[in-house]
């Protein structure tokens, strides 16, 4: 496992290409789903200067926080609310260039103005969510979406 991360320069697809065998070489060895989220949103943020990355868990019928990076979180997130809860809900990713103009945002804090969420399923269930803000608009693009789903098909949840 490694235990040092490399911020590097350059376009943003770039940065995630250099990032990737980075996160990879995290995770590699380490079972505990808990450490492993951890450290993604740590490399993610320390890498792009995100507002705010991290992890909601589905708890019955709510995400729970899970490991972030940035400032204090909402803690619950029900079914269908907010930008985490439709990407569990529609089990799609959202990228959402203005916060403010999205029906029903939960605003955890007034210094995010975009955000992408991407689900995290086995198959068809959703067992959680990557959330990751950006102070601000429309940080998010295609480059993400391919290059977070990258990251993302790295986690493995056992159920």
């Amino acid at each position: 496992m490694a235990e040092d991360l490399t911020i590097v320069k350059g376009s943003k697809k770039e940065q995630y290409e250099m990032l990737f065998p980075q996160i990879k070489a995290l995770l590699e060895g380490e079972p505990d789903l808990i450490a492993n989220l951890a450290n993604i949103a740590a490399a993610l943020k320390e890498q792009f200067n995100f507002h705010w990355v991290g992890f909601y868990i589905v708890r019955g019928n709510e995400l729970v926080l899970g490991p972030f990076q940035g400032p204090v979180a909402c803690t619950r997130i029900k079914l269908g609310k907010g930008v985490c809860g439709t990407a569990w809900e529609q089990n799609s990713i959202q990228v959402v260039p203005d916060v403010n103009q999205f029906p029903g945002h939960i605003a955890c804090s007034s210094l995010s103005k975009s955000e992408i969420v991407l689900p995290l399923s086995n198959l068809t269930v959703v067992w959680g969510v990557l959330d990751i803000d950006s102070s601000e608009y429309a940080s998010f693009d295609d480059e993400d979406v391919i290059q977070l789903k990258r990251i993302v098909s790295l986690i493995t949840f056992e159920q």
